[in-house]
């Protein structure tokens, strides 16, 4: 057993995600306002701002994609993206984050934005795994077909249906497919809409900043 100040131990762990709700919108706020000062300080050119689309457009389709498929806190999903990878949500959102990175060349951000994920989204995911673990006897077998982040290239076997009921009542396997009213109620095309903004930004935001500034 690990000690409670040891990395892993779940007291450790639970200390960490306190801190994750803490610094998550000063962080998301200091990203902003470093976002404004980068592109402040030099105009995006337009190979880089073309080449983000590479990561921006992949991620925002992994986020519909996922979005279309997981049903939280009630069923493990198996199947679509999930059988690729155990956080596509996430993984969607990295994309997303280094792709405007990349439009704007800033290394500042993309440390930020780095860090970003190390104190927010491993506490997070750290978190989720327990409760899929405690809920679903399956998601052990599930974790070790399936990678953490880094996707498989091939889908995992659809063969994570056992006769053993889940621990907890409600929770159960899902493998049916793509719902587009799943991806509505968890309005997903708001990814889309942010990123929209953000390239109109990049576009126009810097001439409207030193219009204002005079």
């Amino acid at each position: 057993m690990t000690e409670p100040n040891q990395p892993g131990h779940p007291d450790s762990i639970a200390h960490w995600q306190r801190i994750a709700r803490r610094i998550r919108v000063p962080l998301g706020f200091l990203a902003a306002g470093l976002y404004l000062f980068e592109l402040w300080r030099h105009q995006p050119q337009p190979a880089p701002v073309a080449w983000s689309l590479a990561l921006v457009l992949p991620g925002l389709w992994l986020r519909a994609y996922a979005a279309g498929y997981v049903k939280k806190n009630r069923e493990l999903t198996v199947t679509g993206p999930y059988a690729h990878t155990r956080n596509p949500l996430y993984l969607g959102s990295m994309l997303i984050a280094a792709g405007f990175a990349l439009a704007l060349l800033s290394w500042p951000v993309a440390l930020v934005l780095a860090v970003g994920f190390l104190v927010i989204y491993v506490p997070v995911i750290a978190s989720e795994e327990r409760f899929l673990r405690a809920t679903f006897p399956q998601f052990d077998e599930y974790s070790r077909r399936v990678p953490r982040l880094i996707p498989r290239l091939t889908p995992a076997p659809d063969t994570l249906i056992p006769a053993a009921p889940p621990v907890q009542p409600g929770g159960k396997i899902s493998s049916g497919g793509f719902s587009f009213s799943l991806y509505l109620k968890h309005r997903e095309y708001n990814s889309g809409i942010g990123a929209a903004l953000l390239y109109l930004s990049l576009v126009l935001l810097r001439p409207a900043l030193r219009l204002f500034h005079g």
